[in-house]
């Protein structure tokens, strides 16, 4: 499988290291990925969910839903609310996402990109119930969006990387310390995209 080659404008100088960030393209077929695609879109109970920004609540710009153990809670969240139940699609992609990275989670979230409007503001997966060094698998399908990722202290060291539908990108070791990523809009007309990010909670 191919690992992570991170590059900056536009392909010429190799960027991040593969102990913070493995890129694996084809986890999934392009069958599978369009039959998982259709049935989660189809079969989540997707939520859109307010959250405070400069002193105000908006919408955010994208579809969630929590899945996670029982005994997990959203950890997102003001106040602890219980997750969605594990259908056996997401048991079967989280089996298979296990076995490729050895490393076991407990918990998905789905993030439903309807078209190039929606998206994801500069961020860091750094909760406190996540651990110190997380590790987080972040799988996706259909329409390729890109993943920016930039230096908490320094803004011009930023790298773009095009994330395909079925492939994986693994994030792990001190990345969400000193790094953070966004899916930025797009002008450009855009389909369907789901992105799960399984991750543990402690």
């Amino acid at each position: 499988m191919e690992q992570l080659m991170f590059f900056k404008d536009e392909g010429q100088t190799p960027g991040l290291p593969t102990d913070l960030l493995q890129y694996h393209p084809n986890i999934f077929s392009a069958e599978e990925s369009d039959t998982i695609l259709k049935n989660l879109i189809q079969e989540t109970p997707w939520q859109q969910k307010l959250v405070k920004m400069y002193d105000k609540e908006v919408l955010t710009p994208r579809l969630t839903a929590w899945y996670a153990n029982e005994d997990t809670y959203d950890y997102t969240s003001l106040r602890r609310s219980s997750p969605n139940v594990w259908t056996p699609q997401l048991l079967t992609i989280k089996m298979r996402i296990e076995t490729f990275t050895k490393a076991a989670f407990n918990s998905v979230l789905l993030n439903y990109y309807r078209d190039g409007n929606d998206s994801v503001a500069w961020h860091s997966d750094n909760e406190k119930a996540l651990g110190t060094r997380p590790v987080i698998a972040s799988v996706s399908f259909g329409q390729i969006r890109t993943f920016d990722i930039r230096r908490k202290d320094n803004h011009a060291e930023k790298y773009s990387l095009r994330l395909e539908s079925g492939s994986l990108l693994l994030m792990k070791g001190d990345l969400q310390q000193h790094w953070e990523h966004r899916v930025a809009k797009s002008i450009k007309s855009m389909k369907s995209r789901l992105n799960l990010t399984f991750r543990v909670v402690i």
